[in-house]
């Protein structure tokens, strides 16, 4: 009996100590990339240089300054039109995806930039319960710890946009031979609707439906007149 308890005991030291350090390294982590540049992800990790898609990898970091104002806004209208409002997690449209899923509608994503962000550069990209529960944790840290500029100049430095092509810089290098800093609206609102499936759409070949997509997305740019403002009370 007593062996059984010296078993539990110690099992719940180990996990205890466990817990504390991933909380620790993971804070730590977060923290430090609230100012460095993340220099890959582990999907880029995953995949390699050897298996980057037909275009090797590509990635090149550039600071929020050298995004355009319009791509931000692009993905905030496409992906997360919730962005400056919550604080990780949009549960009205978690609760919109759930309802239509009951009601037999095709399934729709409720991540925001800030969970597919903490997905992106912290996590492994299977989906599983446990993946998810890392997600919460991490997308709450980024919203504790990183201001929603940086969240965006994260998550757009991190995003694939194409087989292999990571991040706005290298997707305006490929898709357009410019820098992201001379994309136009229309380029950005292209970029913008591959995100639910880059290695479906492509930018370099609209297909009817991309069209009528980047379409709405200009449409929706407009009525958001045109320009992202992090801190509308100002």
């Amino acid at each position: 009996m007593a062996k059984v308890r010296d078993f539990f005991a110690f099992l719940w030291r180990l996990i205890w100590k466990t817990t504390l350090w991933f909380i620790v390294l993971s804070v730590a982590t977060v923290v430090l990339f609230r100012w460095l540049p993340v220099p890959v992800t582990p999907l880029m990790l995953l995949r390699g240089p050897a298996q980057g898609g037909e275009h090797g990898l590509k990635h090149e970091w550039v600071p929020l300054e050298k995004i355009p104002n319009h791509l931000q806004l692009a993905v905030v209208c496409t992906e997360d039109q919730n962005f400056l409002k919550h604080k990780g997690f949009d549960y009205e449209a978690i609760e919109r995806a759930l309802d239509e899923a009951e009601d037999g509608g095709r399934k729709r994503g409720a991540s925001t930039i800030s969970q597919q962000t903490a997905k992106n550069v912290f996590l492994w990209p299977q989906s599983s319960w446990i993946r998810k529960g890392f997600e919460v944790w991490f997308t709450f840290l980024i919203e504790t710890f990183w201001p929603k500029e940086r969240i965006m100049e994260v998550y757009l430095n991190s995003i694939e946009f194409g087989d292999g092509i990571y991040g706005a810089e290298a997707a305006a290098q490929h898709f357009f031979k410019k820098s992201a800093s001379k994309l136009t609206p229309a380029e950005s609102a292209r970029l913008a609707i591959v995100l639910p499936n880059p290695i479906r759409f492509k930018a370099s070949k609209p297909t009817g439906y991309m069209n009528r997509r980047q379409s709405w997305a200009l449409n929706q740019m407009r009525l958001w007149g045109g320009k992202l403002n992090y801190h509308p009370e100002k």
